[in-house]
């Protein structure tokens, strides 16, 4: 048994920087400090293992303003430095909830002065400014707090930070970040990875060539209103992402990951026309290609119009990416390790493709993954029927030819989660229109300004814009998505000294709040058992998960649960499962309960009904299942998580935010006063 691993690690932030050069948000700095030389770094630990990183060029510019301006063209941190007493009520409020964005178990937990301040709704100027140094200390990753003095000192020091200390630490992350893209260089050239890029501003290239595509990917699609072809666009997009890898890494790159993994027959012959040799893509585009649902298809090598197309193996990537943070290191590794291992005995010679995020899966990891990598490099690097390949190492020989190739992304091998909501389509609608309005002024603008229009059409076309609109995805920081994707095409009317049309200064978001997304418990319930929804009180008085409004962005995947019910009497535990039956009967095949406070998971399994030993459960209309409270070994409060494992053995948990409490027959705390 011979099977060739190859792993790609992406690393991509969009475009933060508005018109006039200043980052509002501050996630290149914060992942620059945690994961983007420290994924690299404990790849390089064991230097007989190949893997590939993709930088995106919004990611790689962002990185070198703060190279050469420091601090100074990002909003935040130009806030953070600042004196605590000088800081207005709003700016205080700003860097609080950024202060508070990290995740509470795993970035927020281990510092123990950081815990209690982070449930503070009011901080004196003391507290604030430790909250301020404290948040950026749980961003320094573990290569930072193996060999920096300062963040070392700094942690050691825990409480009662000055602002000299805050002037040290930030002094010692600049002076870090400068190394990050020599340090791949470097690994570049020693031939430990390879590396490739994406379209200039992350675009899904399909849609700019043709937005029909959508609609040939997904016939329900409902497209935008008069829709452009961006053609000229694509080209350069693609265009200026290898100008720009060229003169950071001296080489032109032979491989690129489309954003989003989106393909389609055009994108593919414009890759090809500007050198490019492989694209990788979802396992999805494959199966709907050969129309076939056959798992084993993806470990073979294809190509289309002489570009090699790698497709990842869809469950193996999201155990990375989604299942293994909630698994002990060693267990996590064992599955992985079996899957490869089964993989190998069916095939002789086995491409396992495993495409991940390379830097928002991490904080979710306890020790941001650390003990998972080290562990898991190890067990590959002691096998002897796995071997890590490069993917510009990948043979050319042995390549099965696509006749076609159906258009689609990494997620469902649709473009839905990009276009077809409202408020997708209305921002496709205002490029458009800003394109058609802006054409004659701009063919009258000089060379220079020409470009800067240029930089600001591409920007707006960068797919994370159109993540976040619509009903599929949830951030704290919407508002600031919406006015940033805006403020590219009012300023395209601006540098064509056109008036700026009304509409371009209206949210296309609307407002909502992801806590409305759960309730808790009122009443206890009675519920029969039966897959229907008996009657409209059966479930009135349930606490309630909305997962389809809770939805993140390291949950890139459509979730076959849609919403989670639960409640009890005194003697049952109910819960209510809305998906699709049909869909959840024919690919899941248990149920897992995880009590954080009992030994053992109570597994359920998935079918038309079941009941046995105080379980019951029917699928139906909807899936409902009850459990005897003598499970609850006399508990008064229980934390919950679901998981839900596919016949694939990949895993969906649920809620996706972590543990529900569960405080049996206690329901006071939860009423409405």
């Amino acid at each position: 048994m011979s099977l060739k691993l190859s792993f790609l690690w992406h690393m991509h932030q969009p475009d933060y920087v508005d018109e006039g050069g200043e980052m509002h948000m501050p996630w290149v700095f914060l992942h620059a400090i945690k994961d983007y030389y420290e994924m690299p770094w404990l790849l390089s630990k064991f230097p007989a293992l190949k893997a590939t990183f993709n930088l995106t060029p919004t990611l790689i510019r962002q990185i070198r303003l703060y190279e050469e301006n420091g601090y100074k063209k990002d909003k935040f941190l130009m806030l953070w430095i600042r004196e605590v007493s000088t800081l207005k009520e709003e700016e205080k409020k700003y860097l609080i909830k950024l202060c508070k964005s990290a995740p509470f178990e795993t970035m927020v937990k281990p510092l123990q002065r950081f815990a209690v301040l982070y449930h503070k709704e009011h901080f004196g100027e003391a507290e604030l400014q430790d909250l301020e140094v404290l948040f950026l200390l749980a961003w320094c990753g573990n290569y930072l707090r193996e060999n920096s003095a300062v963040v070392q000192s700094l942690l050691q020091k825990a409480t009662a930070y000055t602002q000299s200390d805050k002037e040290t630490l930030l002094e010692a992350l600049l002076k870090f970040i400068p190394q990050i893209l020599p340090f791949y260089g470097s690994l570049l050239q020693s031939g430990q990875i390879s590396l490739s890029t994406t379209p200039y501003n992350h675009p899904i290239l399909p849609l700019l060539i043709d937005m029909q595509t959508a609609a040939v990917s997904n016939p329900q699609t409902v497209l935008p209103q008069n829709p452009l072809s961006l053609e000229g666009d694509a080209g350069r997009q693609v265009d200026k992402a290898i100008e720009l890898y060229v003169k950071v890494f001296g080489q032109k790159p032979t491989g690129l990951w489309p954003a989003e993994g989106a393909v389609d027959e055009k994108s593919l012959h414009l890759y090809r026309e500007k050198g490019i040799e492989w694209v990788a893509t979802d396992e999805a585009i494959l199966q709907k290609t050969l129309k076939s649902s056959e798992k084993n298809l993806c470990y073979h090598r294809y190509e289309y119009d002489s570009v090699f197309i790698a497709f990842r193996d869809h469950p193996l990537s999201d155990s990375i990416g989604f299942r293994y943070r909630f698994m002990e290191e060693t267990d996590a590794v064992g599955d992985f390790m079996k899957r490869l291992d089964e993989i190998g005995k069916q095939h002789s010679d086995a491409n396992v493709f495993v495409i991940v995020d390379g830097e928002n899966a991490w904080e979710f990891y306890r020790n941001n993954a650390m003990d998972f990598f080290l562990k898991l490099y190890e067990a590959v690097s002691k096998s002897r029927t796995v071997t890590m390949q490069r993917f510009d190492d990948l043979p050319k020989e042995g390549r099965q030819k696509l006749p076609s190739l159906h258009p689609g992304s990494w997620i469902y091998g649709t473009f839905d989660t990009w276009v077809g909501q409202s408020e997708k389509n209305r921002a496709w609608e205002l490029i458009y229109q800003t394109k058609r309005e802006t054409d004659s002024a701009y063919r009258k603008l000089d060379k220079k300004t020409q470009t800067a229009v240029e930089e600001h059409f591409l920007a707006s076309e960068c797919s994370d814009w159109f993540w976040w609109y619509g009903e599929d995805h949830f951030s704290d920081f919407l508002a600031e998505f919406d006015t940033l994707f805006r403020s590219h095409l009012i300023a395209v009317y601006e540098l064509c000294g056109m008036p700026v049309p009304s509409n371009l200064y209206l949210n296309i978001f609307r407002e909502r709040n992801v806590a409305l997304s759960q309730v808790k418990p009122q009443f206890p319930l009675s519920v029969e058992v039966d897959g229907t929804e008996t009657s409209f009180y059966e479930w009135l008085g349930a606490g309630m998960v909305d997962e389809s409004k809770a939805f993140s962005t390291m949950d890139g995947v459509k979730r076959v649960v849609q919403k989670l019910y639960y409640g009890e009497n005194d003697t049952v535990m109910y819960f209510r499962l809305d998906v699709n039956v049909k869909q959840f009967l024919s690919a899941y095949k248990e149920i897992k309960l995880h009590f954080k406070e009992l030994p053992d998971a109570i597994v359920l399994p998935v079918t038309d009904r079941y009941g046995k030993d105080g379980l019951t459960l029917v699928c139906k209309d909807m899936v409902e299942f009850a459990i005897d409270k003598k499970y609850c070994q006399k508990k008064s409060t229980l934390h919950l998580q679901l998981e839900i494992t596919d016949k694939q053995n990949s895993s969906e948990f649920v809620p996706t935010f972590g543990e529900i409490e569960v405080c049996l027959n206690d329901y006071s705390k939860n009423w409405f006063i």
